[in-house]
């Protein structure tokens, strides 16, 4: 096989690979968890099952290409949010990544509230971080704080408990809407002050004993 018919095989793979997460992701965000099967997605791309199932070995995988997908996105949507003060920076991590889970409900659940049973075959742990901008992005924004001095501690561990913190608060504004939290947007920024105050006020230390690279 000649390099220029196997670049463009790989083309062609990587192509209809990003085709079936697109219709994945319209799948989810129509039907949610249970319209997503390997049948549907097949269906509306045009394609057999079994074609579908040479890119993906099952549901799981496909959650996690979505998830990939959407940390993609997120992080994109976050970089059109820069900020020269480091807090409100980092708020804007927050406020985005809420306002994507709000905007897509079905997805942020299927996506985000959907348990990982394993991981991809074939992929570790370090192939799904690297995978993830806006964890990446949380991460530096984290950083930036702790040089200026505004937050001390452990950036990884800061930015994980943030987005322990942003999940529950995204997950129950979305599967509790008859609750009265008021306002969504003035939750979202009372809960985002609320965190960074709470942070600040003492010296985070990492989540293990065992450094992990950010």
């Amino acid at each position: 096989m000649t390099l220029s018919v196997q670049k463009r095989r790989e083309k062609q793979k990587a192509e209809l690979r990003s085709e079936l997460v697109a219709a994945a992701h319209k799948l989810v965000q129509e039907e949610g968890y249970e319209g997503l099967t390997i049948r549907k997605l097949a269906k509306r791309v045009g394609y057999a099952p079994m074609s579908v199932y040479s890119y993906f070995a099952d549901k799981q995988d496909i959650l996690f290409a979505l998830a990939e997908d959407a940390f993609e996105t997120l992080a994109r949507r976050i970089e059109e949010h820069p900020a020269d003060d480091p807090v409100e920076a980092l708020k804007a991590v927050m406020t985005e990544y809420a306002a994507f889970g709000l905007g897509n409900p079905n997805e942020y659940r299927t996506v985000f509230m959907t348990e990982k049973t394993r991981l991809p075959e074939g992929r570790s742990y370090e192939d799904i971080e690297e995978g993830n901008p806006a964890m990446k992005v949380l991460i530096k924004r984290v950083e930036a704080c702790v040089a200026a001095g505004r937050l001390k501690g452990d950036p990884r561990a800061i930015a994980t408990m943030l987005w322990t913190v942003g999940h529950g608060m995204i997950s129950l504004l979305i599967t509790f809407p008859f609750y009265p939290f008021g306002d969504p947007q003035a939750y979202v920024k009372r809960m985002c002050d609320f965190m960074l105050a709470s942070l600040s006020a003492q010296d985070i230390p990492p989540l293990t004993e065992t450094p992990v690279n950010c």
